[in-house]
């Protein structure tokens, strides 16, 4: 096979060239027009949430949404080591400090020792949950949904709920999963928290190129979420800002596109799917997702001990992979900050390899990675 095989890009097909033709006609091509309203809308209608707000990037929702929910440098908040950098960055942003949980199987973050931690190294006074070796007040909790899998949100929040913890979903790779059994029955990702946020960066499920979206059930925390979005204005025609605002507003291109996306979200869920299945019937044996829900399966993860093999050899192969993310709790910046029993994401760092999983990935190219894969295992 000459052709590259990437490991996840956009699938263009729709009307995304329509809808950008007719915001240039328009010429709203900025941070206003009805592209934006209509994108926030559909996704609000998508994922029944009572508000949507779109912004720049689902970083920037993330940072948002912890402003919002007044975390700050007194505070400390409760981050997966397993994730993607954005996860935790905006953390520091707003000056308060994360604490590094463990994995479960499901590579999203482990509900148990969450439970163990509350318990044992902290204490639960006048509502608020105080971290004994700093003597911090543990405020929030993000809980990253890896890889279009669904965290353990039953356990999760029930244990929220008792240590007064806000809870900030980062959806960004899972829009489109839902529970389909169980306490959250037809709840979506992103949606069962206080606040969820969405990524359309250009490896998402949908793309906008860049951009996010953030949503929640709370008129003020979505009120305040866009008022920070856009400059903080207090009075558009005197330009009155009464707080710190940011410039995260999406942009009406942007949103054009992710209109179009939206339209075939189903249609890339399905063929995620099928692709999916193919892989593990040529006995590619991939990391299952979360039994109670309809996954997205936005990522394939592969266990592999060849795992840096792999990657040298299928790229020479045309064949673009990756390992998982270097653990958040290891990098420079934050290799000094508490963790709490970090094990099974080591052991997953080691092993997991993402292969490709595009939604125009065709059943020729999949049978192609299978059958390198397998000569390179058996080499």
């Amino acid at each position: 096979m000459n052709k590259m095989i990437p490991l996840s890009v956009p699938n263009i097909k729709g009307n995304e060239i329509k809808y950008v033709e007719k915001a240039l006609k328009d010429e709203w091509v900025s941070t206003a027009g009805s592209f934006i309203v209509d994108f926030e809308n559909n996704v609000k209608k998508y994922t029944n949430s009572n508000y949507a707000v779109a912004c720049q990037s689902g970083t920037s929702g993330i940072h948002l949404a912890l402003l919002t929910l007044n975390i700050n440098s007194n505070n400390e908040v409760i981050v997966p080591t397993l994730t993607f950098i954005a996860a935790v960055n905006p953390i520091k942003y707003v000056g308060a400090e994360p604490i590094f949980m463990d994995c479960d199987d499901s590579l999203c973050l482990d509900a148990r020792k969450l439970q163990e931690f509350c318990e044992k190294e902290c204490i639960f006074v006048n509502n608020k949950l105080i971290n004994k070796k700093t003597n911090k007040h543990i405020k929030a909790i993000i809980v990253v949904h890896i890889f279009g899998n669904m965290a353990n949100m039953e356990d999760i929040m029930e244990i929220c709920k008792k240590y007064n913890l806000k809870v900030i979903e980062d959806a960004t790779e899972s829009l489109g999963t839902f529970y389909e059994d169980g306490v959250y029955k037809g709840k979506y990702a992103g949606t069962i928290g206080d606040v969820g946020i969405y990524s359309f960066n250009g490896n998402k499920i949908i793309t906008t190129g860049g951009g996010g979206m953030v949503v929640c059930n709370n008129e003020d925390i979505a009120s305040k979420i866009k008022y920070l979005s856009t400059q903080a204005k207090d009075d558009e025609v005197y330009f009155v800002h009464n707080e710190i605002g940011y410039n995260y507003r999406m942009t009406n291109l942007q949103a054009a596109v992710g209109l179009a996306q939206l339209e075939r979200l189903e249609e890339f869920i399905d063929i995620k799917k099928k692709n999916y299945n193919l892989y593990n019937e040529n006995k590619i044996n991939l990391l299952q997702f979360n039994k109670k829900c309809r996954s997205n399966y936005w990522f394939y993860s592969y266990l592999t001990d060849k795992r840096d093999l792999l990657i040298k050899e299928l790229q020479k192969n045309k064949i673009q992979t990756r390992p998982i993310w270097k653990l958040i709790h290891t990098l420079e910046p934050y290799k000094d900050c508490q963790c709490y029993k970090i094990e099974k994401a080591t052991y997953y760092y080691d092993k997991v390899l993402n292969i490709p999983c595009s939604s125009n990935l065709l059943c020729e190219d999949v049978l192609y990675v299978c059958k390198k894969i397998k000569e390179i295992e058996n080499s």
